[in-house]
C-alpha cells in the first residue's frame, strides 16, 4: 500500500526492544547539509508499521510543513517485509540544528542535522582538488626520495606537494565501518555527507535496486545549480570509476559503470579526459560494456565536445574554441607512468600514444580558464592505489612522482591566477611503510639479508641524469624497500617487476587465492604468509588517517582533524555555494 501523508514531519532511526534491526533515517544523525541544496529523506522502520501510527517531526513541526512536500508512506518495500516513508528532492533554506524526530507506535528516535550557509562572496574563482588514490605517507616518503635523493639525513629537493601552506589530518571512515573504499571516501568530498563503502551520492538503505537510494547533491551538481563556472574531470582510470564517478553519480553500487556514464553525461562537464571508453560505445561496437545502443560519443559531440582519443589529438584540441573536450585515451584503465614513458609494458602496444596525468591536467586547465566566470577541475592519480593494491610499490611510486608534477601544473597556474584554491589529498591510505633499503652488492644469495634496516640502510643511488623528476631507472643495485602490513600469500623478489605490473595471488580450485607461483623462482624469493581472508586476491586499504594539504583562498579552512565530509564544506565556503549566483 502507497500513500501520502500530508503532515508528515521529520525523521528517526525508530528500534524496538525485540526487533533484530534498527530503525534508520536518512540523513543520518550529524549530517551536515548546505543551505538550499537537494536531497531525499527517508525512515526505514523496524518492521511493518501502520500508517496512522506515523509522525514525523522537525523542530517539533510536521515535516510536510517545514519541508514543503508531502510525504510517501511505503507499507511494504521492494524485497523489505517493512515500511518506510520518502520526501525526495527536499531542500531547507534557513541555516541552523533541526531535531528530528520520527514515532510508530511505540518506537522513536531522534537525529540531529546541522543545515549551514556559506558567505554571500566567493573566496575563490577556480578551486583545483587534486587527489591521488590511495595517498599514504609512505608513497609522498618514496617519490621525494626516488625523485630528489637525499644526503646526509637531508632531502636534496622538496616535492610539489611539500610547500603547500595549510595542512590537516582526514578521517576515511564509513558509515558502516572503520574501513572504507574509493566509492564513499570521494563520494564524502564531493557531497559533505558519508556514506557506506561502494556507495555514491547516496545514502545506502535496505533495498535491493541500487538506483533507488535516497540522494544527495555532487559538487558539479551544486555548482551547475548555483554558478556558471565551468567542470572538469581528469583521471587516468576508466571515467566511470569510484573517484571520478563521485563527482556526478547516484548509485548504491559503484559497479553500476554504464549508468554512471549516463549520470556523468546529464552533468555535461565541460572538461572531461581518462579511460573507459567501452561505456562510451553502443553495444553493437566491439569491445563494447553497453547493453544498448546509445553511443555517448556522438551524443557528446553532438552537445558541442572536440574528441581526443590520443596524446596528440589532445595537443590539437587545445585550439578548441568551445572549451568542452572529450578525452578518452584507453578502453579500461590507463597504463601507469613506469610503463608507459620507460618499461613500455602494460598495454602501451595497444594504446601507444596515451597522454600523462600532466599532459591531461595542463589541458584541462586550458580549456577551464576560457570561462571567466572560473572552474572547479578534479584530477586523480588513479595508478597510485591500482599499483598499491597488488603491492607493486614502484609503479604507485613513480605515479605518486608524476601526481606530484600535475600538483606543479596547478601550482604553476595559481601563480598566475591567485584567486584559486589548490586542495591536494587522497581518499584513503594503504598499509605500507618504507622499511629501508635492498642493496644488491651484498654477498650471497638471500635476499633478506640484502634488506638494510636503520643504519644499515644507507641511502639509495636512484639516478636522474636528465633531470625530469623521474629516476632513469628503478632496478638500481640500493633501492628503497616498501612493504605492506596487509596481504594475500605471496612471493616477495625484493626486486621491481619490470615485466609487467606485479600479481601477487591467484585463485586455486577452491577459489581461494594463493601464492602466484610465476614468482616462486625468482633467485632469493620468500614466501610470505598473508593475513587477510584467502578470498581476497590483494593488499586492501588502511584505516589511517588521509593528509590533506592545501594553498590559496579558502585554505585556512583546513586544519587540525577534520571528517572527510567537512572537506566539501570548505570548498562549498570558498565558492559561496550556498548562494545563488545567477539569474
Amino acid at each position: 500500500m502507497r500513500g501520502l501523508i500530508a503532515i508528515l514531519t521529520a525523521i528517526t532511526c525508530l528500534a524496538s526492544a525485540t526487533a533484530a534491526g534498527a530503525t534508520t533515517v536518512y540523513p543520518l544523525d550529524r549530517a551536515t547539509i548546505l543551505s538550499q541544496s537537494p536531497f531525499d529523506m527517508k525512515v526505514e522502520f523496524d518492521g511493518v508499521v501502520a500508517q496512522g501510527d506515523v509522525t514525523v517531526t522537525i523542530n517539533g513541526k510536521p515535516a510536510a510543513e517545514v519541508l514543503g512536500k508531502d510525504v510517501q508512506f511505503i507499507e511494504r518495500e521492494d524485497g523489505v517485509d517493512a515500511s518506510a516513508i520518502r520526501i525526495n528532492g527536499v531542500v531547507i533554506g534557513e541555516p541552523g540544528t533541526y531535531t528530528v524526530v520520527a514515532k510508530a507506535g511505540d518506537q522513536e528516535r531522534t537525529v540531529a542535522w546541522e543545515v549551514y550557509g556559506t558567505p554571500d562572496t566567493a573566496k575563490a574563482k577556480n578551486v583545483i582538488f587534486l587527489i591521488a588514490d590511495g595517498l599514504s605517507v609512505a608513497h609522498r616518503t618514496a617519490a621525494r626520495i626516488m625523485s630528489k635523493g637525499m644526503t646526509q639525513g637531508k632531502a636534496d629537493g622538496r616535492l610539489n606537494m611539500d610547500d603547500l601552506d595549510r595542512m590537516a589530518f582526514i578521517g576515511t571512515s564509513s558509515t558502516e565501518a572503520i574501513a572504507t573504499d574509493s566509492a564513499n571516501t570521494m563520494s564524502a568530498y564531493m557531497t559533505g555527507h558519508k556514506t557506506a563503502v561502494n556507495a555514491l551520492g547516496v545514502y545506502a538503505d535496505r533495498t535491493k535496486d541500487s538506483m533507488d537510494d535516497p540522494k544527495v547533491e555532487t559538487l558539479a551538481e551544486a555548482l551547475r545549480r548555483q554558478t556558471r563556472k565551468s567542470v572538469g574531470v581528469v583521471t587516468n582510470s576508466e571515467l566511470q570509476d569510484a573517484t571520478p564517478a563521485a563527482v556526478f553519480a547516484h548509485t548504491r553500487r559503484r559497479a553500476d559503470k554504464a549508468e554512471i556514464n549516463e549520470q556523468t553525461f546529464n552533468v555535461k562537464p565541460d572538461v572531461i579526459f581518462g579511460g573507459g571508453s567501452a561505456y562510451f560505445l553502443p553495444q553493437t561496437t566491439p569491445g563494447s560494456k553497453r547493453k544498448d545502443d546509445k553511443d555517448f560519443v556522438k551524443m557528446y559531440q553532438d552537445a558541442g565536445y572536440t574528441l581526443a582519443t590520443s596524446k596528440a589529438e589532445l595537443s590539437a584540441a587545445a585550439g578548441s574554441n568551445s572549451g568542452k573536450v572529450l578525452g578518452i585515451f584507453h578502453t579500461g584503465n590507463m597504463d601507469t607512468t613506469l610503463d608507459r614513458e620507460f618499461l613500455k609494458k602494460g598495454t602501451v602496444e595497444k594504446f601507444p600514444d596515451q597522454p600523462g596525468l600532466v599532459d591531461m591536467t595542463q589541458a584541462a586547465l586550458g580549456q577551464l580558464s576560457k570561462n571567466p566566470e572560473g572552474f572547479v577541475l578534479i584530477v586523480e592519480a588513479a595508478n597510485v592505489d591500482k599499483m598499491s593494491h597488488p603491492l607493486d610499490w614502484d609503479r604507485a611510486v613513480v605515479d605518486t612522482i608524476e601526481f606530484d608534477k600535475a600538483i606543479g601544473a596547478a601550482r604553476e597556474f595559481a601563480a598566475n591566477n591567485p584567486e584559486t584554491l589548490i586542495v591536494v589529498t587522497g581518499d584513503h591510505t594503504h598499509g605500507v611503510s618504507i622499511i629501508g633499503t635492498v642493496n644488491d652488492e651484498k654477498p650471497g644469495t638471500d635476499m633478506r639479508e640484502k634488506v638494510g634496516t636503520y643504519s644499515d640502510a644507507g641511502f639509495p643511488n636512484y639516478i636522474d641524469e636528465n633531470k625530469d623528476g623521474y629516476p632513469d631507472r628503478v632496478d638500481v643495485s640500493r633501492r628503497l624497500f616498501l612493504s605492506a602490513n596487509n596481504g594475500p600469500d605471496h612471493y616477495e623478489t625484493f626486486r621491481p617487476k619490470l615485466d609487467g605490473p606485479f600479481v601477487p595471488a591467484i585463485q586455486n580450485e577452491q577459489k581461494l587465492y594463493v601464492a602466484n607461483e610465476a614468482y616462486k623462482d625468482v633467485p632469493g624469493a620468500v614466501l610470505v604468509q598473508g593475513n587477510i581472508p584467502r578470498t581476497g586476491d590483494s593488499g586492501v586499504h588502511a584505516v589511517d588517517d588521509v593528509v590533506l594539504q592545501a594553498t590559496g583562498p579558502g585554505s585556512e579552512g583546513f586544519k587540525g582533524y577534520m571528517e572527510q565530509s567537512d572537506v566539501y564544506r570548505v570548498i562549498a565556503d570558498a565558492l559561496a555555494l550556498g548562494v545563488k549566483q545567477t539569474q
